[in-house]
């Protein structure tokens, strides 16, 4: 029941302040963003969101089953990524690029150069800068870890290709070519910016 309580506030603010995200939300139906459960999957989660960097849902995917077969647990430490071979991790498709991001990201959770269990204590921005300090993890993928890992309901990204493909087909593109009027678009949808995306989303990939 709270979560129903939730969700229903969370649409009345959208179909006060932006009709056409509330219709979206209200017919997808809109499910609440939480947490991952235990920061021992966070490491994985960041693994994962690296693998997935620019390329297709499919091949991105296949590519991390194959990675994380490559452990018994399928819920790798740091330290075992740090031991598997080199030829092991390409065999999985992953770039040479990639690997060295993997390796940078196991590295400084290992030496504890990135905590991350206290993530979940800091504000986004800071979140953001903890993770940016990783070979291959810019502003995007730690956006996408508030949101998708932390749960974090009022993020938009600014630099999403698809948020801005999807703002172009829901509002026109005249209402959405510059940075300006973006801005005065989602500043509305706070503080349930992240779910304001999620509609976003919805519309570029045809699925509403």
């Amino acid at each position: 029941m709270p979560h129903k309580k939730e969700a229903t506030h969370i649409l009345r603010h959208f179909k006060r302040v932006d009709p056409a995200i509330h219709k979206i939300l209200h017919e997808v139906p809109l499910e609440l963003l939480r947490p991952v459960r235990g920061p021992k999957l966070y490491f994985l989660k960041l693994c994962r969101d690296i693998i997935y960097q620019q390329l297709a849902g499919k091949a991105a995917e296949a590519i991390y089953r194959r990675f994380i077969n490559l452990f018994p647990s399928q819920n790798p430490s740091p330290e075992e990524v740090l031991k598997i071979s080199e030829k092991k991790l390409r065999s999985c498709g992953l770039s040479t690029q990639k690997m060295r991001y993997l390796h940078d990201l196991a590295e400084k959770v290992s030496k504890k150069e990135l905590i991350l269990h206290k993530l979940r204590a800091l504000e986004n921005e800071e979140v953001v800068t903890e993770l940016v300090k990783v070979k291959g993890i810019g502003r995007w993928t730690a956006e996408m870890f508030l949101i998708f890992t932390l749960g974090r309901e009022d993020v938009f990204s600014f630099g999403d290709f698809g948020l801005a493909k999807g703002l172009e087909i829901l509002y026109g593109a005249k209402r959405v070519n510059s940075q300006k009027k973006v801005d005065a678009i989602t500043k509305r949808w706070s503080p349930y910016r992240s779910y304001a995306s999620l509609a976003v989303w919805y519309v570029k990939d045809g699925k509403w």
